[in-house]
């Protein structure tokens, strides 16, 4: 990890931080957001069910975040297998891109799972996130297209592509 950043779980006070950097980050990615109500995209109502990790500089200022989730806890994804950590919602602020941010924060996830007794760690992300995948795939996701799709109660929902990072050693 770079000396300059640190990750650790959010705190209650930086949740519309948090909210307004991911919204920024996917805005400048793939353009302004459709008005989505899903209460999953804020992060107050997901640290009510799920790790939201933030990582930030030496001096506080915000970075990047990540959410996935708990040991014991449900998956953020329907399809995700026994054993599996899955993630949502990974964005770095503007200002801080082009810094290793979103590769730290990755290693982290791979880490985290990996002491939480999870074997594997699974995240979906849209056909059009092609820096994305680029960085998935450096850090040594592989594709698992037999798994793509957004599933909700059984019944496809629409095109996401599934990247799975294994094995985690949980030696």
């Amino acid at each position: 990890m770079n000396e300059e950043t640190l990750i650790r779980t959010a705190h209650p006070r930086e949740f519309k931080a948090i909210d307004a950097l991911i919204e920024a980050a996917y805005a400048h990615d793939y353009g302004p957001s459709t008005g989505d109500s899903d209460l999953i995209h804020l992060a107050a109502a997901r640290a009510k069910r799920f790790d939201v990790w933030v990582a930030h500089d030496a001096a506080g200022l915000l970075l990047g975040s990540v959410t996935t989730r708990r040991a014991g806890g449900p998956p953020l994804h329907e399809d995700v297998r026994e054993g599996e950590l899955d993630l949502r919602l990974l964005g770095v602020a503007l200002e801080a891109r082009r810094r290793g941010v979103a590769s730290e924060l990755m290693r982290f996830v791979g880490e985290h799972a990996a002491a939480s007794g999870f074997s594997a760690v699974v995240l979906k992300t849209a056909p059009n996130m092609t820096g994305a995948h680029r960085l998935y795939e450096a850090i040594g996701f592989a594709r698992d297209a037999g798994r793509d799709g957004l599933w909700i109660d059984g019944e496809w929902q629409f095109d996401l592509l599934t990247y799975v990072y294994e094995p985690v050693d949980v030696g």
